[in-house]
């Protein structure tokens, strides 16, 4: 039901995001932006500015990268710029924008099949303390494309890599938020780009890539950096807290 849900609401956003904007659709980095200031099932406008636009990342296959960006409820100028992906791997941000951390989210009743999901305010929304970039990535997902199929043989450094170059690009043309405070985070999946990409950009900070991005920390959450580390370090952090018992524990180590 929770997938059923989330294509309605992916398949009702975009032509709501053309039909409710001041700006102009386009898909090239070098174009203006979309602003959204209503969406479709949310009664009132939204509580701060909504952006979505495209950021070329693959020159030669014509690969763009998707995103939203919702500015912070409290003060833009100076509040955290915060870039989000989620896991996956190879899902839309969007999970992330209306189930997570987002300013809206689903009201969670029966669907009659004809009218829209309706929104609502999400009262925990981390936007109320930082603007949150939310990035569809890698090329494929969500609304992210290439216009050569070539475009979308991409892996985790690739794609890693792919969107450091977002990363630069975006800060270019949006030069008022340069200067504040930003982080990167992600969940499950993204746990194995994120801590790749913040690398990459510490790297361009010390040898002088310009723009100069103010990069402060990273965060993930339920992190999956691969299969094997992640089982066989359960036990050992179960035993770590106090979960299971010398006893126990030192059983496990016998077995393995």
């Amino acid at each position: 039901m929770a997938a059923f849900w989330f294509i309605i609401v992916l398949v009702s956003f975009f032509p709501g995001f053309a039909a409710a904007t001041t700006g102009e659709t386009t898909s090239t980095s070098n174009s203006k932006p979309t602003y959204i200031t209503t969406l479709p099932g949310l009664d009132g406008a939204l509580p701060s500015r909504l952006e979505t636009g495209y950021v070329t990342v693959d020159e030669e296959n014509g690969a763009e990268l998707f995103y939203y960006f919702v500015e912070s409820e409290g003060d833009p100028g100076r509040d955290p710029v915060l870039l989000w992906l989620t896991g996956g791997h190879r899902c839309s941000v969007l999970s992330g924008l209306v189930f997570e951390i987002g300013p809206v989210e689903l009201v969670r009743e029966p669907y009659d099949g004809i009218s829209l999901p309706r929104l609502r305010y999400n009262p925990y929304t981390w936007t109320k303390v930082a603007s949150i970039l939310f990035v569809d990535s890698p090329v494929g997902a969500g609304f992210s494309f290439s216009r050569d199929p070539n475009g979308y043989h991409v892996g985790d450094v690739s794609a890693s890599m792919q969107l450091v170059q977002f990363l630069y690009k975006w800060f270019s043309a949006h030069e008022d938020y340069i200067a504040n405070p930003f982080y990167l985070g992600g969940g499950s999946y993204a746990a194995k780009l994120v801590p790749f990409i913040t690398q990459k950009i510490s790297e361009g900070i010390q040898t002088g890539v310009r723009p100069i991005i103010n990069l402060k920390g990273y965060t993930v959450g339920n992190p999956l950096t691969g299969d094997s580390m992640d089982f066989y370090s359960r036990v050992p952090y179960c035993h770590g807290v106090g979960v299971i018992s010398d006893q126990l524990y030192k059983a496990r180590t016998l077995l393995f």
